[in-house]
């Protein structure tokens, strides 16, 4: 049972960090485009 709820958290921290991960990606491609729209 205590196997069970640790994959479960395992898995849920794992996705959780993903989509964070992925947040900030897409800030910094915004913050890098707005960058480039400024230097043209």
């Amino acid at each position: 049972m205590k196997k069970l709820v640790l994959t479960i958290l395992a898995a849920a921290t794992f996705l959780t960090a993903c989509n964070t991960v992925d947040g900030v990606g897409k800030d910094v491609e915004k913050a890098g485009d707005k960058i480039q729209q400024a230097a043209q």
